[in-house]
């Protein structure tokens, strides 16, 4: 297996990320990343995806062994690779689940923050450890995490340096589900199939209103929901759904993904 793959099944993409002992985001992994997240937004068998590190743990940061003697000019080149290698993640226009075993630390952290949902094992620790090296999150941490728990928490887990257990990550709406180690993939992977059969075009315009709108005011936010919203009403599944409303009430479209 390569350091970084994407498989389908059912729908269901899994980009799989194997480079032991610690899946350490390297620049080559970090590549590899991007890569796998492009193919996942373009393919179309692919409906949704999940991100998984193997049963041991999800990531547990960047290859520091890589960053130490990097000059502020090597970084000056890299940060924006890095974060564009994240931000992939992000913008892969369907659902995104993380499934977070042992670490997802620093890098790894902010890859399971690019996700739209997290499920963490009961053992999972997540966190943001960069303030220990002397440095901050550089892709994507102080602005996802801020976003997802609140600046207060976010501070104080960047400041501190650090790491949540499963327990409180759910808590503060850090991860969405925990779940015994052993069934994490499986269950973010069946969530994951929930979606396989929604109306595909629906489902990107809503992650695109949701995060379009957080990057701007509430006015332009509103004018991004009204403009997908209507966009909608050329689709095949608009049509499906609501006929089938009409005619056998809410939940039992068939939709075709267009």
């Amino acid at each position: 297996m390569s350091e970084v793959s994407l498989s389908v099944e059912d729908g269901v993409g899994t980009i799989r990320l194997d480079r032991p002992p610690m899946n350490a985001l390297n620049v080559a992994i970090q590549d590899a990343i991007r890569a796998a997240a492009d193919e996942a937004a373009t393919r179309e068998d692919v409906r949704a995806v999940v991100i998984y590190g193997g049963d041991k743990v999800f990531a547990a940061g960047a290859d520091i062994k890589e960053m130490v003697d990097m000059t502020y000019a090597d970084m000056v080149n890299r940060a924006g690779p890095l974060t564009a290698s994240l931000d992939a993640v992000a913008r892969i226009p369907k659902p995104v689940i993380a499934a977070i075993t042992g670490y997802a630390l620093g890098g790894g952290c902010e890859l399971a923050l690019a996700a739209d949902f997290r499920v963490a094992a009961e053992d999972a620790k997540l966190g943001q450890p960069e303030i220990l090296l002397g440095i901050i999150p550089g892709a994507g941490g102080t602005q996802r995490l801020a976003r997802l728990v609140g600046p207060s928490r976010a501070k104080d887990i960047i400041f501190s340096g650090r790491f949540v257990d499963a327990a409180e990550a759910l808590d503060i709406g850090l991860v969405n589900k925990v779940v015994p180690a052993p069934d994490v993939y499986r269950t973010a992977k069946d969530w994951a199939a929930t979606f396989v059969n929604g109306p595909a075009v629906a489902l990107r315009a809503a992650k695109a209103a949701i995060d379009g709108g957080l990057d701007g005011d509430l006015g332009s936010g509103l004018k991004l929901e009204s403009y997908l919203f209507a966009g909608l009403f050329a689709t095949e599944d608009r049509a499906i759904g609501m006929k089938s409303f009409v005619e056998n009430g809410p939940g039992k479209a068939r939709f075709v993904g267009q």
